[in-house]
């Protein structure tokens, strides 16, 4: 069974096909100038290895005014000056390639940020779903993986605490179709993977954005 641990190699896969590209939040390898160009684009992004999970590394990164804040897990730092910012980030990351992606104001529940993953596997020469759930942030966090505390809830429960009930079957139904479309993609660039996690996020309007896809989903 064939595991692909780069998020880059996988988001330029889905980037390379229209109807999958326009899902996903703009995304490039991290360098200084990279930065500086997508925080002028977008009111914040996020910082992530390109190779890695459980939320390890991962930092949100926002202009505020003249200053700019740094979040990893509960810790925010604020640097008065992009430079600053810059050392304040390279002292942080582990020492491996990142990835910038633009940030998505994600729908909440009572203020703690929800997304949702759907994890297909193949068996013979079909693709079953074997999930579609929700992970509820932990209180004060911007992550929402299980293992920095997330709530596990099922996706069509979340989206009904959301939206109203045929908008929630609507996207429901929209993340699916997506998924399917996704995997015949995926598959065909890299011949051999039998099971993948793809980690959805829904904004405050409902748009459906692809952040990342795995393929060793937990």
């Amino acid at each position: 069974m064939r595991q692909l641990a780069s998020k880059w190699l996988k988001t330029k896969a889905l980037l390379h096909h229209s109807y999958t590209a326009v899902y996903i939040p703009e995304t490039c390898l991290y360098s200084e100038d990279q930065l500086r160009m997508m925080l002028r684009r977008h009111a914040f992004v996020f910082i992530k290895p390109v190779k890695g999970g459980g939320g390890v590394g991962v930092m949100r990164v926002a202009k505020e005014g003249s200053n700019y804040t740094c979040t990893r897990m509960e810790q925010t730092h604020r640097f008065s000056h992009f430079r600053a910012l810059v050392i304040g980030i390279n002292k942080l990351r582990i020492q491996r390639p990142y990835l910038i992606q633009q940030g998505i104001q994600l729908a909440s529940i009572q203020g703690r940020p929800v997304d949702y993953r759907v994890k297909v596997v193949k068996e013979g020469e079909k693709w079953g779903f074997r999930a579609v759930v929700a992970r509820l942030a932990r209180p004060g966090l911007v992550i929402t993986n299980l293992c920095k505390g997330g709530t596990l809830l099922k996706g069509t429960e979340a989206l009904r605490m959301i939206y109203p009930q045929r908008l929630a079957s609507r996207k429901r139904r929209e993340i699916i179709e997506l998924t399917r479309h996704c995997i015949p993609i995926l598959e065909r660039r890299f011949p051999g993977i039998e099971q993948l996690g793809f980690d959805y996020g829904l904004d405050r309007n409902g748009q459906v954005w692809i952040l990342e896809v795995n393929t060793r989903p937990q």
